[in-house]
């Protein structure tokens, strides 16, 4: 490790360490490092699909069963990867100081599996300080389709969706498809946390995908600092505060503590 990445990032942990509220954006790049595909590309085609043809709601009406199994076939594939040390840091991060709000662009639910298992090394009875807003949703959950009703995924193999216990309208992953609003309130109480933070720290995301990629912005805007944890360059590189250039799963533990 060179001196200059050693100065870096003893400021960025300087700064966290100074600051009383901390928001935290993640993105796809933090779960790449633990095995999560990303469904894009010829890599992302499913039985010839691509995410695009499947993940809206025009797919579900049309094929609900269709789409259904390829959720199942997501969630298994999911199921098989783990926390890296950076969902752990974060998840220690948020659950051992006040003030640290976490936002996720991901669905597969890494950072609740990691809070749940931060919680119990560190005998702290409730997870949910760790539990990020999730502003596209999670795939570790089912919503139903009529009432809107939100419960844990539905296990099994069996064909098609399940029905809803309370309206008896089928099931869907509470994910936001193309063409859905992202939930007003989740998004709303991200954009308030940016605006608050004095630090934002941004973790494996390309910084592309709006309104998420700008909350970065906001904290800037709103006086605070940020510092950014990428593999490479991003839109947010040139404003941040400290960029530190390499995977989060080896950086994020050198620099929140715990």
């Amino acid at each position: 490790m060179t001196t200059d990445v050693q100065e870096r990032i003893a400021h960025a942990t300087a700064i966290l360490g100074e600051a009383r509220r901390v928001v935290v954006l993640t993105g796809a790049g933090v779960s790449a490092e633990s095995g999560v595909p990303t469904f894009r590309g010829e890599r992302g085609l499913w039985r010839s699909y691509r995410p695009e043809e499947l993940a809206t709601p025009e797919a579900f009406r049309r094929d609900p069963a269709l789409v259904w199994e390829w959720y199942q076939w997501r969630r298994g594939l999911i199921a098989e990867c783990a926390p890296n040390p950076g969902h752990h840091a974060l998840a220690r991060l948020a659950l051992q100081r006040d003030g640290v709000i976490l936002v996720t662009q991901n669905v597969d639910g890494l950072h609740h599996r990691a809070a749940r298992e931060e919680a119990g090394r560190l005998g702290t009875a409730d997870p949910e300080p760790a539990f990020p807003l999730e502003v596209h949703g999670a795939i570790h959950r089912d919503r139903c389709s009529g009432c809107s009703r939100v419960t844990d995924a539905t296990p099994g193999e069996e064909p098609g969706p399940p029905r809803c216990v309370s309206c008896a309208s089928p099931l869907r992953p509470d994910v936001v498809w193309f063409g859905e609003s992202l939930d007003p309130t989740v998004i709303g109480a991200a954009q308030q946390a940016a605006l608050d933070a004095d630090v934002c720290l941004v973790a494996g995301t390309s910084a592309l995908v709006y309104p998420a990629a700008g909350l970065p912005e906001l904290t800037l805007r709103a006086g605070g600092a940020v510092v950014e944890v990428n593999v490479g360059s991003t839109p947010v590189t040139d404003a941040a505060t400290v960029s530190l250039h390499g995977p989060s799963g080896e950086i994020l533990p050198l620099i929140v503590g715990g």
